[in-house]
């Protein structure tokens, strides 16, 4: 082969990306290609817990993402966080890990998927999985990537537990066990204290093979076909234009956001939409960018009325060194574990058989995601629905591929998320005022007062509402004629190239979603292996 062939072109170094780039590889005889638009993921932050406040924002990392103007949401345009770094989000985010649940597998095979029930992905969860739990019914303990328990047991964390238990919710040592529901602390994406991205955990090992090309910095502008079959990507790195060559397949692994840009860029999509920017169609697919889906969070603070929150220790000189020496000596504390501490997944709707709202609960409380903590002692409840009805859409604005795609996430336009997103804050407003919440729970500062009537939560809402960060759906997989995507994750109606990331999911998995991207990878590695 020439330097610019490979048999495989692995489109995107995020989260899935970086699995496939791995488990491809494995086979000597074969050239693999991942072609990352941003850098290796060296700064340190990255890699400490809680440097994912440093991360939210910084362009370097970030693809820093603005949706549209919401029309539920007062028109705001709302920031939606992107890896831009190897390991992708995977990189950046909050470490949580959650599987979901087994129904949320079984409805994506019964939407024409099979091969993709929870029967089916359980083992791949478990291959996944190096637990420090060990290995179970419900866990891998020799998997790559890093899955380790919160050991410490705050104060203020274990009086949420007890509040959540007077509401009726029990407590869980394991939400990826036999029962998603109940109130306790999350297993973390980490290891021995570091955070264990698809890029330290699948591409870091690999990376000595001598068939394995890893371009960083190199942005894909467009794949281009000789017919209906996908043979080679173009790419570029600086002033340099680069084309990668793929005798076999192309991969793409860009994400939610960015693999319908790509498919779009590439004349696959809405032949309406393709020819408005002037871009020739290869394949007509008009559910390109369609079926967005997201997790739409609602942020209640609270002053606390004892010193015990993660602000205190954040805001006094002597509580930083000794964070900073409990990490440097021990790897446990909050730099350890990032934001958030506990979970709570329950039902707040009477038709609902299953948890419908998850909490992500914090003993610290900022204006916003990763700003400063405020000067008092502060806790944060924040409460999602996790299978909304509402749908959006990402397409391209332009033909120029530097230029953003125009994200309409739609946000609650169905009137269930409106009921879910009411019954799930009052349902945190009741978890604040439990009474073994009573010595802890000061006075609200957002909102700043209780609410009492609908208007009063409805109007919060659309104020204060923003992204948990878990985008997928535009590139849907399925049987059907309208679907992106088949059962093995091929484009349909074009040879040679497939779509492995959170794009394909039919629809959104009920909690976090790395790990079920992580199982993608996965997956798709299986199904490319196996072909």
């Amino acid at each position: 082969m020439s330097p610019g062939e490979f048999d495989y072109v692995i489109v995107g170094g995020g989260t899935a990306g970086c699995v496939l780039a791995n488990r491809l590889s494995a086979d000597a005889s074969v050239r693999v290609a991942l072609v990352e638009a941003g850098p290796a993921d060296r700064n340190l932050w990255i890699h400490i817990p809680i440097g994912y406040a440093k991360t939210m924002f910084d362009p370097r990392y970030n693809w820093g993402f603005h949706t549209e103007p919401e029309p539920q949401l007062e028109r705001r345009r709302i920031y939606w966080p992107r890896g831009k770094v190897l390991g992708g989000s995977s990189s950046i985010n909050g470490l949580i890990y959650i599987r979901g649940q087994a129904a949320d597998y079984d409805r994506w095979e019964s939407l024409g998927n099979p091969g993709w029930g929870w029967r089916d992905v359980l083992p791949l969860f478990r291959r996944l999985e190096g637990n420090e739990r060990g290995e179970s019914q419900w866990h891998g303990g020799g998997g790559p990537l890093g899955c380790s328990d919160i050991h410490e047991r705050p104060e203020l964390m274990e009086a949420i537990i007890r509040a959540a238990n007077q509401l009726g919710v029990p407590r869980t040592e394991d939400f990826n066990g036999a029962a998603q529901e109940g109130v306790g602390y999350y297993q973390l994406l980490t290891r021995r204290g570091r955070r264990s991205s698809t890029a330290v955990s699948y591409l870091k090992p690999a990376r000595r093979r001598a068939n394995l090309e890893v371009f960083t910095e190199t942005r894909v502008e467009r794949i281009e076909f000789e017919g209906d079959v996908a043979r080679s990507v173009l790419c570029r790195h600086g002033a340099a234009q680069l084309r990668l060559a793929a005798r076999r397949e192309i991969v793409l692994c860009a994400g939610a956001v960015q693999s319908p840009q790509i498919l779009e860029l590439s004349g696959v999509g809405d032949p309406r939409l393709l020819r408005s920017h002037g871009i020739p169609v290869v394949c007509a697919l008009p559910a390109v960018g369609e079926n967005l889906q997201d997790h739409l969070q609602f942020r209640l603070m609270y002053r606390c009325r004892k010193p015990v929150t993660t602000n205190d220790a954040l805001n006094s000189l002597s509580g930083r060194i000794g964070i900073g020496l409990t990490y440097l000596l021990r790897r446990t504390g909050p730099m350890a574990v990032g934001i958030n501490h506990l979970g709570l997944f329950t039902r707040v709707l009477p038709e609902s058989t299953s948890p419908d709202v998850q909490f992500h609960i914090a003993g610290l409380s900022a204006d916003k995601v990763a700003d400063r903590p405020h000067p008092w002692p502060g806790f944060t409840l924040s409460v999602c629905q996790l299978r909304p009805q509402s749908r959006g859409s990402i397409h391209i604005g332009s033909a120029d591929p530097s230029q953003a795609p125009r994200i309409r996430a739609n946000y609650l336009a169905s009137d269930l998320d409106w009921k879910c997103a009411i019954a799930g804050v009052r349902f945190a407003q009741d978890l604040a005022e439990a009474p073994a919440l009573r010595d802890y729970t000061d006075r609200p500062y957002q909102p700043a007062q209780p609410m009492r009537n609908e208007s009063d939560i409805v109007e919060f809402c659309r104020r204060h509402a923003a992204t948990i960060f878990h985008p997928v759906g535009t590139c849907r997989m399925g049987s059907d004629d309208e679907a992106v995507v088949d059962p093995e994750l091929r484009v349909r109606g074009l040879r040679g190239l497939r779509v492995a990331d959170a794009s394909i999911m039919p629809t959104l998995v009920s909690g976090n979603t790395s790990a079920p991207s992580t199982m993608i990878g996965e997956k798709a590695a299986e199904l490319i292996l196996a072909s």
